[in-house]
């Protein structure tokens, strides 16, 4: 009788997943995660009990299918309904964007603001799945932190990941950017807006074709967002208050140039992984409001 082989099945996978910019390594990976995830265990019980395996279980026929849709293009992510962040188990659909590594750097520049031992007021703008709202509030207990997106079916993923990760101290808000904040003041606001431009050719390309055009367009230049969100922060912001937000790689200039223009100083920005300019930072003047 035939069995199951993982590494012929890897092997097969691979090859269909390597796609032009994608490294023969990262193809094998998505396939062991896809083959992983399929029969809920990890790679090394595979490697162990593959052989044990009929290849006629329904879990193989799960990663099979996995695998055409993963070939026409479907993020693993919503593949399998789940990504990793910040050492986070995030449930995501294709109502929210896929949190990425590169934003981390937002969620390290905040808990490098936020005192451990200290309380504060804290509002993650365009929460989505509740990615840096829920790491913040896991490693900043004290803080009290206010999600806030205009999707409610994005807020019903973030609420239900904050009760999946015992984090439901967070509260979530829905509503546009600053109106759902009403008139209070925050010492740390953080955002990763849609920043990319509406004709921008990398929207045809890889996971961004199945993500919501509306968490990722920003006008013709990108910018229509964040220069909403920079505006509006010295009225929302408490003396000293931080706002980090995250953009696109060519972006940083622009985004400096509307901090100081809204009366923000210590402007700076920070790299991603790939050494970017990714997220920038603009505080409130110390003392007083920046209104």
């Amino acid at each position: 009788m035939n069995r199951f082989r993982p590494d012929d099945w890897l092997a097969s996978a691979s090859l269909k997943l390597l796609m032009p910019g994608m490294s023969a390594a990262e193809a094998r990976l998505e396939a062991r995660v896809l083959l992983a995830a399929a029969f809920g265990v990890n790679h090394a019980w595979l490697l162990a009990h593959g052989q044990e395996l009929h290849p006629c279980d329904e879990r193989w026929q799960q990663a099979q299918d996995w695998l055409v849709r993963r070939v026409q293009g479907e993020p693993v992510a919503y593949l399998l309904g789940w990504r990793e962040f910040y050492g986070l188990r995030l449930a995501v659909s294709p109502a929210v964007l896929i949190p990425r590594p590169d934003t981390e750097v937002l969620v390290e520049a905040a808990l490098e603001r936020l005192d451990l031992h200290q309380d504060a007021a804290v509002l993650d703008l365009g929460t989505g799945s509740g990615a840096i709202a829920l790491a913040i509030a896991a490693h900043r207990p004290r803080a009290q932190v206010l999600g806030v997106d205009a999707s409610a079916a994005a807020l019903a993923l973030a609420r239900h990941n904050a009760s999946q990760l015992g984090l439901d101290q967070v509260v979530w808000q829905c509503g546009s950017w600053w109106q759902a904040a009403g008139g209070r003041r925050f010492d740390l606001v953080v955002s990763n807006p849609p920043y990319i431009a509406e004709d921008d050719p990398h929207l045809a390309q890889g996971d961004l074709r199945f993500e919501p055009i509306r968490a990722l367009t920003a006008g013709v230049d990108g910018l229509q967002d964040l220069a909403e969100i920079i505006a509006g922060a010295p009225a929302h912001l408490s003396p000293a208050g931080w706002l980090l937000v995250e953009h696109g790689y060519r972006q940083a200039a622009s985004v400096r140039e509307l901090m100081t223009g809204a009366g923000l100083v210590e402007i700076h920005s920070r790299p991603d992984l790939a050494g970017n300019e990714r997220v920038t930072c603009g505080r409130c003047p110390t003392g007083k409001s920046a209104d």
